[in-house]
């Protein structure tokens, strides 16, 4: 595994960052602790949460895997950065009490406990604000983080979902009021198929010095190899892909993308996250395996090294906006 800091910080993570979402809904507890197990063997020692995964009935549940994990051996949480994420609302049937959801101090105090609870850990690596709250004043926001950190109950703050001009406005506050590190991670929708991220979000990231995180990095399984595994008779698209392949040109651009990696010898779903990584800005994309197998192949994304004429054929297929401001200045 390779490793490097997360933004400017002196915390070393692994360049594929381990996501928990299916832990729960989609993978019982004993397979996610087998990759988890997988996961830690080979080095990848950030793992990705949050306090509403498992969803619905069952929110909490996948920080509750997690914390029965770290519960089986003091190895577990010493080697782990852990990240978990507040702002959703917690109640079962999505009817929130007021004040139980979203980045008030109170609530923020409320979460931050609830999911040490949870996770039976004593501190949180990176928590991070799954989304913009646009009632709290991050001056509030900044009170109550600092008062966490000075408890010991976290270390680092991340944003996930942010826009570029909150990063640059949470941080210039954490700024003014000296002392408070601000956010040092943010976490985005980010991928070949995905890249309006480069207009905005990880150029401010990398002007803060923010690692960037980026989330779905195979476009909900498009850039997984789909039409060749719906072809083969195995898994059909779902979701955010069948909706892109339901489009003429969109399916074009995907089989002109598979084709591409076909006559290179090469799997679609480990070039999709080997791109990911030569990019600037960038700490590792999350990755969310159902399976050991999954794991697997992520894994291999780490070693495969992309030539020039591979990743100038992919621009070809997935053109980015180009270089901000010029990509929407002119």
């Amino acid at each position: 595994m390779k490793y490097t800091q997360l933004g400017r910080t002196g915390l070393k993570v692994s360049r594929l960052v381990l996501g928990t979402m299916n832990f729960g809904p989609q993978t019982n507890e004993a397979d996610s602790h087998a990759i988890m197990d997988a996961a830690l063997d080979a080095g990848i020692n950030y793992f990705d949460t949050a306090n509403v995964y498992g969803w619905g009935e069952n929110k909490g549940r996948t920080e509750e895997i997690i914390g029965n994990w770290f519960a089986k051996s003091p190895d577990h949480r010493d080697k782990t950065v852990l990240a978990t994420k507040v702002y959703g609302n917690m109640a079962a049937d999505g009817d929130a009490w007021p004040n139980h959801d979203k980045l008030s101090a109170v609530n923020i105090r409320r979460a931050v406990d609830a999911s040490l609870k949870r996770l039976q850990t004593d501190y949180i690596d990176v928590y991070q604000f799954h989304h913009v709250d646009r009632a709290t004043p991050f001056e509030e926001i900044w009170q109550a983080i600092d008062t966490l950190i000075q408890q010991g109950k976290i270390l680092y703050v991340g944003s996930s979902n942010f826009p570029g001009y909150k990063i640059a406005q949470a941080n210039e506050i954490a700024a003014r009021r000296g002392g408070t590190i601000g956010l040092v991670s943010e976490q985005c929708l980010y991928n070949l198929a995905e890249r309006r991220a480069e207009m905005e979000v990880i150029p401010a990231a990398q002007e803060y010095g923010l690692g960037v995180i980026p989330w779905s990095p195979l476009q909900g399984g498009l850039l997984g190899g789909v039409i060749k595994k719906e072809i083969s008779g195995g898994r059909r698209a779902s979701g955010r892909a069948a909706d892109t392949l339901a489009n003429p040109a969109s399916r074009a651009q995907i089989q002109a993308y598979e084709d591409l990696l076909d006559k290179h010898g090469i799997e679609p779903g480990e070039a999709a996250l080997a791109w990911l990584l030569t990019r600037p800005g960038v700490t590792g994309p999350i990755v969310g395996p159902r399976t050991a197998e999954q794991l697997d192949s992520a894994l291999r994304a780490v070693e495969l090294e992309l030539s020039e004429e591979v990743l100038t054929s992919l621009d070809e297929i997935f053109p980015g906006p180009g270089p901000s401001p010029e990509a929407f200045a002119w």
